[in-house]
């Protein structure tokens, strides 16, 4: 059961996460009172919550009560009811007269699935089938799907999936040991992604990874994974895995010189380079498709879903969506592939949820779930936990439905014919981010584009931009001026970043 969230826009840390985004953009007088600039902030956030809540409205579920109900994971079960994991080991599944508990007993669960008519769940040492074989709603039979994975105990050695793929086989994304020495095996494929085949045989798969929070496939199948800032993350990324793949982190070398590992890799990497220098010089280095700037974007992804809805959600159909920890929100991303491999843009689509979105599915009717908990670290909102739902109100934004890369620049597509007497200069530059050892990394060697040519579409579809100085490995970030549809119906978000690894020949 839902009830639809009513808004109190004078709540600081509800409006916080706009107000810090609107402070970038505000034509701020640096001697104005500061209460005055409380009152625009304010004004600010309130115009964004109510164009935000024209186009997609967020409901609240109501939870059982007493129930510490951090939700994790979640899953949707072939009746179109929501199963829910909870951080602290329970399973609660949806029923009649609302959450009823069905499994408990487990250790942190960060990932639930269901697949072929069984619900799995990863917890910290293995991923469990769990049934009800009796059918009373309560489940009785717990069986290892997956494990093989080292654990020591360390705090930071979480586990996440699981994500399974056509052929039935299981894929597990498991946490550095963030700093723990390697003993006895105990940290064994920390920082990788593992894959477990059907008849429970379990093979490295890629590595590199500092804390892969959220992982999912996008509508082909393909797994993407995004991974938390830290020694060697500067901000959010966005990977696509494959076999053999190394995202950097170097905590899981030691394991990719074991004879059985897929990685080919040096013993040691450099430090203090760029990111574009470490894609040339990097033994085995695969960049992020995306990036998602740093407090602009947010600042820890998490969970991963997939609209496949077929337009049951709106403008997005087969686009990923990813959830935001600290900022308490959802990004989008568009994907293409440029040479064969993935690259794309992100744009910010939902803020003002009630704490930080930690999991993502989709349901039957195109609605997006969130579940909630800030596990202890901060993040905004006034709650602790909880559970949300993202419903389209069949208003269609002005947005930017998709950003592609082409010889000579980008084209901007978008949801709704725009107004040609709205469109005037566009800013924006590029910038790549540092390859170190050293917690997080600023933006770097930033240079504006140097924009040289606009074309829009004669029917207001498309812009195409022509810039002179397009850079492989670097970020490139536009800020659209304040365009209008046709109809009148304003931009809803400005900003959009596309992670420029390949140029299009």
């Amino acid at each position: 059961m839902v009830s639809q969230q009513t808004f109190d826009f004078t709540a600081e840390r509800q409006r916080s996460g706009v107000a810090e985004k609107q402070k970038k953009t505000l034509p701020l007088c640096l001697s104005a009172p500061l209460r005055q600039i409380r009152s625009l902030l304010a004004f600010a956030s309130l115009c964004h919550a109510q164009q935000q809540s024209d186009y997609y409205r967020i409901e609240t579920y109501e939870l059982p009560q007493g129930v510490n109900f951090e939700a994790s994971s979640l899953a949707v079960l072939p009746s179109g009811k929501l199963a829910v994991a909870l951080r602290k080991g329970e399973v609660w599944v949806e029923g009649e007269k609302g959450f009823q508990l069905f499994a408990s007993g487990l250790h942190e669960i960060l990932g639930l699935a269901w697949h072929d008519g069984t619900l799995y769940a990863t917890q910290r040492a293995e991923v469990t089938k769990i049934r009800d074989t009796d059918g009373d709603g309560l489940a009785d039979e717990y069986l290892a799907a997956a494990k093989g994975w080292g654990v020591s105990g360390a705090y930071h050695e979480y586990a996440y999936g699981p994500v399974f793929d056509a052929a039935g086989n299981l894929y597990t994304s498991l946490n550095s040991s963030m700093g723990k020495p390697m003993v006895k095996g105990d940290t064994l494929w920390r920082g990788w992604v593992v894959r477990t085949s059907p008849d429970g045989k379990m093979e490295p798969w890629c590595a590199g990874f500092r804390s892969p929070c959220g992982i999912g496939t996008n509508f082909e199948g393909d797994i993407f994974i995004t991974d938390q800032q830290g020694n060697w993350m500067p901000t959010t990324p966005l990977f696509h895995v494959r076999k053999g793949a190394y995202f950097s982190h170097a905590e899981s070398i030691p394991d990719a010189m074991r004879p059985d590992s897929p990685v080919k890799i040096g013993a040691k990497q450099p430090d203090g380079i760029t990111v574009a220098e470490a894609m040339k010089t990097v033994q085995g280095y695969t960049p992020p498709a995306v990036w998602l700037p740093y407090v602009k974007m947010g600042q820890s992804g998490t969970g991963i879903t997939c609209d496949k809805s077929g337009g049951k959600f709106g403008p997005f159909e087969k686009q990923l969506f990813l959830g935001e920890f600290v900022l308490s929100g959802v990004n989008r991303v568009f994907l293409e592939k440029v040479g064969g491999e993935y690259q794309g843009a992100c744009f910010p689509f939902i803020d003002g949820l009630q704490c930080a979105a930690l999991a993502l599915t989709t349901l039957p009717d195109g609605s997006l779930v969130v579940g909630e908990s800030n596990r202890g670290w901060n993040s905004k909102g006034n709650r602790p936990f909880g559970l949300q739902k993202i419903v389209w109100t069949k208003k269609t934004p002005l947005e930017v439905q998709k950003m592609e890369l082409t010889k000579t620049g980008f084209r901007f597509t978008f949801t709704l014919p725009v107004d040609k007497a709205s469109v005037s200069d566009l800013t924006g530059q590029s910038y790549t981010y540092p390859f170190q050892s050293k917690y997080g990394g600023e933006e770097v060697d930033a240079k504006p584009l140097e924009l040289t040519a606009t074309k829009l579409s004669d029917d207001g579809i498309t812009l195409d931009l022509t810039i002179a100085n397009l850079r492989e490995g670097y970020v490139h970030e536009f800020e659209l001026p304040q365009l209008k549809a046709k109809d009148g119906t304003p931009l809803w978000h400005r900003m959009a970043y596309y992670t420029l690894n390949r140029l299009k020949q």
